[in-house]
């Protein structure tokens, strides 16, 4: 499956999921256990994440927490607009992720590839902006505005998620929006209860018969703190747990703050099932069998 990101086309294969890294720019991120203050700390997690595997960067200015209110769409582009230039600067494939326009405007006007609306096509000028820059659009599924709590009592929550996102499709392409650029996310814990997301994530399978890319974004997510007690930032093995099975499952794009971590349990998940062969290494090595003391 194709999938255009401007001027570069990448392919999805099959048990090889794109990997989406996280940088927040704003100071109330509720996933994020340290804030990156400085336009020089955030550039650099940006890169390390993309030595440790990330094909993608996805920039936030806004947290999707709903105890407090929208933030304006200045202070919003002042703190993604230096880090999308920096990147692109960098050579790195830059998704915003963001509801607002004229966020998205400013940086696409700046390089970035791809939007990730969290808001399910609420405003369709994101889409026109894609159309017309040639950009990615991911649309997801949600019952809510952004930033407003909202839990709707579904009677098929698959099935609405599938409806939701064939709909949300057809009004971008009508837009002028590509096939080729449309991503599509079930959208964990956005209006819908633990429970709700982890059906949603048992039916990716499912989701895939949309016949684009499936974004599974499911690093340090409620669901994950309600099966196991712990709270965001304790949440390594629950996150890298989900991923692996959403890209079991078929997820084209994995969301994730710890991309070392993810990276490595899919090269280890590849190999133990024959998909791959263990590297060659030296035998000499002793640093791939033991920690010394001092080292």
């Amino acid at each position: 499956m194709r999938l255009a990101l401007r001027d570069r086309v990448v392919e999805c294969e099959e048990g090889r999921p794109l990997l989406m890294g996280i940088v927040n720019a704003n100071p109330d991120s509720f996933s994020d256990a340290a804030r990156l203050a400085t336009l020089e700390d955030q550039v650099a997690h940006a890169l390390a994440q993309v030595r440790a595997g990330a094909d993608i960067i996805d920039v936030g200015g806004e947290s999707g927490v709903t105890y407090t209110g929208p933030t304006a769409e200045e202070v919003e582009i002042g703190r993604v607009l230096p880090l999308v230039r920096a990147l692109v600067a960098a050579d790195v494939t830059v998704s915003v992720d963001t509801f607002k326009p004229a966020v998205a405007a400013a940086a696409l006007e700046a390089g970035a590839a791809m939007v990730n609306d969290v808001s399910g096509l609420a405003d369709p000028e994101l889409a026109r902006l894609c159309a017309r820059s040639g950009a990615a659009l991911v649309v997801m599924h949600t019952r809510a505005a952004p930033k407003q709590a909202h839990f709707p009592a579904y009677t098929d929550v698959v099935g609405d998620v599938e409806s939701f996102l064939r709909e949300a499709m057809a009004r971008a392409r009508a837009e002028g929006v590509r096939n080729d650029q449309l991503v599509v996310d079930p959208g964990p814990d956005f209006a819908k209860r633990p429970g709700e997301s982890v059906e949603v994530l048992r039916a990716l399978g499912r989701l895939r018969a949309l016949g684009r890319p499936v974004l599974a974004a499911v690093s340090r997510k409620y669901f994950l703190g309600a099966v196991t007690g712990r709270p965001p930032d304790e949440r390594l093995g629950a996150s890298v747990a989900a991923a692996l099975w959403a890209a079991r499952e078929g997820a084209a794009i994995l969301r994730v703050h710890d991309v070392a971590e993810v990276a490595d349990a899919l090269a280890v998940d590849r190999v133990l099932r024959g998909e791959a062969e263990v590297p060659e290494v030296d035998d000499g090595d002793d640093g791939l069998k033991w920690i010394r003391e001092g080292s």
